[in-house]
């Protein structure tokens, strides 16, 4: 039996879990398989505070990690295959083995829509990235390429002009989905340019990022362009499978926040990207982390 049991390994899962370790709950981290979140696949951190020179995205979840379990965190490193929230104490099940918990906070995150290109895989980090917020710095005054046509693609591509010498934009149709306001922005800013009816065949280079091969939809026509950045903004999906029918999720999948970080089940919490598809920074994540642990605590205590 846990006084908290927390459902991932991001900024806010080990946040969450550095405060309650830290006010003598006994808590369970599941961690998952692929712990550390998105912040795995990056490199340099710049904008976490405290790391004047920044630090490596896993240096910075090691960290994390590591300072929890200081304060007496237990970790399992496997992925949960069910929880059970309909009744206390709350279930959650890995594997063969199920725990028990008097509060849950959930922060399983979201994971970032990928093409599935061998060539992503392979230069995520050294080119390609899923935020501008993060990477822009790191390109400046060179070539962009942002992927996509809905809010997510253009908040990208306005982030990075403020750097990069030129953004190019590239759609598989011949008109956006962002919003209006959006679409003015991006069409006014003399970095950004559109390709249009076109799709992503593979990524070019062999250490980083040297370009893109595109296709012309309807068509088996090709054409390269040079780059040396490529940002992939079609979206994220949040990892709330495991939670059907156990909390409310909106249209989305996302988690349904009641007050501040309570979900629809009294007792169960939570922070992070699997409810926050605004922000989605490691350190607002954390943030949301600290809260959910409070809420937690003060729950306990009045229980």
């Amino acid at each position: 039996m846990y006084d908290v049991t927390i459902m991932g390994s991001g900024p806010a899962g080990f946040t969450a879990a550095i405060y309650t370790s830290r006010a003598r709950l006994k808590t369970l981290v599941v961690a998952g398989a692929m712990w550390g979140g998105q912040l795995m696949l990056t490199t340099e951190v710049e904008n976490f505070p405290g790391f004047k020179e920044g630090i490596l995205g896993p240096d910075l979840m090691d960290n994390m990690w590591k300072q929890a379990e200081r304060f007496g965190a237990e970790m399992i490193f496997e992925d949960a295959t069910a929880v059970g929230f309909s009744s206390k104490p709350f279930k959650v099940t890995v594997g063969s083995k199920v725990y028990e918990g008097k509060t849950v906070i959930v922060a399983t995150g979201a994971s970032a829509r990928w093409l599935g290109l061998e060539s992503e895989t392979r230069l995520r980090g050294r080119g390609v990235s899923v935020c501008a917020t993060c990477d822009a710095a790191f390109f400046k005054d060179k070539k962009a390429v942002v992927v996509g046509g809905g809010d997510t693609a253009l908040e990208e591509a306005l982030a990075l002009s403020k750097f990069v010498r030129e953004v190019k934009v590239v759609h598989r149709r011949d008109k956006l989905r962002a919003t209006k306001i959006l679409q003015d922005r991006a069409l006014k800013d003399a970095k950004i340019e559109f390709i249009w009816n076109s799709t992503v065949q593979e990524i070019l280079g062999k250490d980083r990022v040297e370009g893109i091969r595109l296709e012309k939809v309807g068509s088996n026509e090709e054409f390269e362009l040079t780059c040396d950045a490529v940002f992939i903004a079609i979206g994220h999906k949040p990892n709330t499978e495991i939670f059907k029918g156990q909390i409310e999720l909106n249209k989305a999948g996302y988690v349904v926040v009641n007050d501040t970080t309570r979900t629809s089940v009294e007792g169960v919490f939570v922070a992070g990207d699997v409810q926050d598809y605004r922000y989605r920074q490691a350190i607002t994540s954390a943030g949301a982390g600290c809260k959910a642990a409070m809420d937690a605590i003060k729950y306990l205590e009045e229980v």
